[in-house]
């Protein structure tokens, strides 16, 4: 299972490279720039504690993208010694795909090259392959710190890793995401080509989440 994630990963990255420009990515690769930011998908509480943690530990400011309530955010950065100017808070994003490309474009204006990714192990093979792809495409790069998540870990399916990929493939390459065409062109289809299926909850929602928020 490992040894072909790798081989797609791979797969997906030169597709990229073959299709844009290569100096983002080499660029992403062969930084010498130390972290500048921790970086914490939300999705479990783990993550944020670990997150607020190593950001104290290391003096980095901190963003949690789709993390916890505010209220248990800010109880969770007492509790850490830290101050609510050194994190972050982002509820924009409702799936992985969200977590980066609604973060990538502020992260490169603040002149951040390279973060620490902090999310739950199980979580942490979709993550990186999608947050590569994003991140790469703004000359980012991320170092993974995976959480611990035994006894509730929860593997998630190559199928899965590989979707979420490539729709990152392809916001990398047109800089939207394609899940809700194809959602709609699938009903459209299902339809008899009548047009557009009935939106349900999910269709109302861009990127569509994720287990647990992610």
């Amino acid at each position: 299972m490992g040894r072909r994630l790798v081989i797609l990963s791979a797969a997906a990255l030169l597709g990229a490279l073959s299709a844009w420009p290569l100096r983002p990515y080499r660029q992403a690769w062969f930084t010498r720039q130390p972290p500048q930011r921790v970086l914490v998908l939300g999705g479990d509480v783990d993550r944020e504690k670990a997150g607020l943690q190593l950001g104290r530990r290391l003096a980095l400011p901190v963003v949690v993208s789709g993390g916890s309530n505010p209220e248990y955010a800010h109880w969770l950065m007492d509790r850490e010694g830290l101050s609510q100017s050194r994190v972050r808070l982002d509820y924009r994003a409702k799936d992985t795909l969200g977590n980066f490309t609604s973060l990538v474009d502020d992260l490169k204006r603040e002149g951040v090259q390279h973060v620490l990714l902090v999310t739950s192990r199980d979580h942490l093979p979709r993550a990186i392959v999608v947050g590569r792809l994003v991140a790469g495409s703004r000359g980012i790069r991320l170092t993974a710190v995976p959480v611990a998540c035994a006894p509730r870990c929860l593997e998630e399916s190559l199928g899965k890793q590989v979707g979420d990929g490539l729709r990152a493939l392809a916001w990398v390459l047109t800089g939207r995401d394609l899940k809700p065409w194809a959602r709609m062109s699938w009903g459209r289809w299902l339809s008899g080509g009548a047009g557009p299926a009935d939106p349900g909850p999910a269709d109302l929602d861009p990127g569509g989440p994720d287990r647990a928020g992610r």
